[in-house]
């Protein structure tokens, strides 16, 4: 059966919006043949939907989406960076409930990266300062992790502005958190940023840990990391182009040899320091169109500001992503979702 997209249309309202899973399966027609609907041979797309793109919940915007992360009862949860975490309907993505998020001061976060724990606890990291927090599931702030100062944005640290935590991710079964920095820190080569744990002692006490080099591809950054069943990362670069838009490429990394980064004052690619090792799954420019349209100059209609992951489901090594582009409440760029198998 060949695979349909699915291209959600919002017509009387949010009940309206249709389902991410297409028709057809992603089975192969032979053993070693490349999936149907490829875009690698190691990922294929089931379908895309736009049924949220300018659409409003509560009052609140619904867009500006940075991180995705599956809840305990099964519902998706979108974080806003305009400080708003969602629940979403897991089949048509119709919001169910906003909550603001906001910092000690009350102040709105640049939130970008988005984890759930057992207990319902929420972890955001914010990219302005940068910070990983912890709150309850009504926005109410538990406490915050140690950052290392040298990551923070100049003139207090190294880091750009809109460079830090981009990406937060779950390793070791919850025992380690992981945030990614989006750019490089001054004094590092540009295109390596830093990847930072922490170890859990406790329930609620986390403590700094191991750090790691990452090298992006030039032109990209680092904005989503996803923990794989196997133990290693699923790691998202996006980039933007004027006039030519955007470049996605999705990449499966392995920390198992990388050195602990964390004493060295710069990373410049020197000897003896072994960075992530990374291995491309899929650059989305290769994916089929699936009839999408752009609403900017796009090297494929299909893709957009694409910055959140994360895995809905996995079997014997094969893993089902979902992905939601930013459209940063521009005209010109969509609140579009994605629906991915990925084989590793």
């Amino acid at each position: 059966m060949r695979l349909r997209s699915v291209l959600a249309t919002l017509t009387a309202g949010l009940t309206a919006a249709t389902c991410l899973t297409a028709a057809g399966a992603t089975a192969t027609a032979a053993a070693g043949a490349p999936p149907r609907n490829a875009c690698s041979p190691s990922v294929s797309i089931d379908g895309f939907s736009d049924a949220l793109d300018k659409t409003t919940y509560e009052g609140t915007f619904v867009g500006n989406f940075s991180a995705l992360a599956v809840d305990r009862d099964g519902k998706l949860a979108a974080l806003s960076d305009r400080s708003s975490l969602f629940t979403l309907d897991r089949k048509t993505l119709a919001p169910r409930s906003v909550v603001a998020l906001a910092d000690e001061n009350k102040a709105a976060l640049d939130s970008e990266g988005l984890v759930i724990e057992r207990d319902g606890t929420r972890l955001v990291s914010s990219e302005g300062e940068p910070t990983v927090r912890r709150y309850g599931p009504d926005g109410t702030i538990l406490g915050r992790l140690p950052v290392p100062e040298y990551m923070r944005v100049a003139p207090a640290g190294r880091a750009a502005t809109n460079q830090t935590f981009e990406a937060l991710t779950f390793r070791n079964g919850g025992r380690t958190l992981l945030a990614g920095m989006e750019g490089s820190l001054s004094g590092d080569t540009a295109g390596i940023v830093r990847f930072q744990t922490w170890n859990r002692h406790g329930s609620q006490d986390f403590r700094l840990a191991a750090q790691y080099g990452y090298r992006a591809d030039t032109g990209l950054g680092v904005v989503e990391t996803t923990a794989t069943p196997d133990g290693r990362l699923l790691v998202l670069e996006r980039g933007f182009t004027s006039g030519v838009g955007n470049t996605v490429r999705l990449y499966a990394a392995d920390l198992r040899r990388a050195t602990d980064t964390g004493g060295i004052e710069n990373l410049t690619g020197q000897d003896g320091v072994r960075l992530i090792k990374k291995t491309l799954l899929a650059d989305l420019v290769n994916c089929p169109t699936l009839g999408a349209t752009a609403k900017q100059p796009q090297p494929n209609p299909l893709l957009d500001n694409i910055e959140a992951m994360t895995i809905t489901g996995h079997r014997h090594g094969r893993l089902k992503i979902l992905l939601a582009s930013d459209d940063n409440q521009n005209d010109a760029q969509i609140t579009r979702f994605y629906s991915l198998r990925v084989r590793l």
